[in-house]
């Protein structure tokens, strides 16, 4: 059983702090002890570092999508029907998960606290690990482009998410190119341009490849659930080495 099916099972507990921690709670339907800022979900058993990891990128992912999408005043179908796309064929959840993630999402939206508190407390749990940084601005920038447009208030929070993950401009312009033009896509996704040597594109796919690697990535605290969308960017990384390979004829 995975983690979320654990926690909507009630047959463990966690222990979560900050906005996020609230934002789990209420989701679940639990309350917390307002006093404390560690909020505590009982149960028979607690989750290990790497299932709170899991539990963590979960919420936050939800939470940050819920404010991107209220970004422009309003959540439009068409960002639902988007965010539910991804739950089901990017992500596929099952139908408890969904209902869990749904919650995270409409109690987000309602919270008091802001896009940058849970971008905050997301990079506070994964600043060491800059691949689940990676992987959560890969998803705001998906999710934001799949109506075909990165609209200036979507662009204006991810890029305070960027700050906050202390990511340089050029690492944010790769990953955008991968989503808004198609000239540079293939080098943008081994974070690279047209302009670089056959050896650093060969050395820089080299360092995605073991970076990215399923196995590596699994162990970085990455739910379950979210697996398919980390194997999909490491055969993105695989084909666009190939691409790039056929186009410069490396051997």
């Amino acid at each position: 059983m995975g983690v979320l099916g654990k926690i909507i099972g009630g047959t463990i507990g966690f222990a979560m702090a900050g906005p996020l921690g609230a934002i789990a709670g209420a989701a679940l339907g639990h309350a917390f002890d307002t006093n404390a800022n560690t909020h505590y979900i009982d149960g028979r058993n607690r989750l290990s570092t790497g299932e709170e990891d899991q539990f963590t990128f979960f919420v936050a992912a939800f939470s940050m999508l819920a404010k991107l999408a209220k970004a422009d005043g309003r959540i439009s179908q068409a960002e639902i029907d988007t965010i539910e796309k991804f739950m089901v064929y990017d992500l596929n959840l099952n139908p408890e998960s969904r209902h869990l993630a749904i919650n995270i999402f409409h109690t987000a939206v309602e919270s008091p606290n802001s896009f940058e508190d849970f971008a905050q407390q997301f990079y506070g749990r994964f600043r060491e690990q800059y691949q689940m940084l990676d992987l959560m601005i890969d998803i705001l920038l998906r999710i934001s482009v799949a109506d075909g447009a990165l609209s200036q208030s979507e662009e204006e929070l991810i890029l305070s998410a960027v700050r906050i993950f202390n990511f340089g401009d050029e690492k944010y312009k790769k990953l955008k190119s991968k989503y808004i033009q198609d000239v540079e896509k293939y080098y943008a996704i081994l974070g690279s341009d047209s302009h670089d040597s056959n050896e650093h594109i060969k050395k820089q796919y080299r360092k995605l490849v073991s970076d990215y690697h399923p196995d590596k990535i699994a162990s970085k605290g990455l739910p379950e659930e979210f697996t398919k969308f980390a194997n999909d960017k490491f055969r993105e990384i695989q084909e666009a080495y190939e691409i790039i390979k056929k186009e410069r004829n490396i051997r």
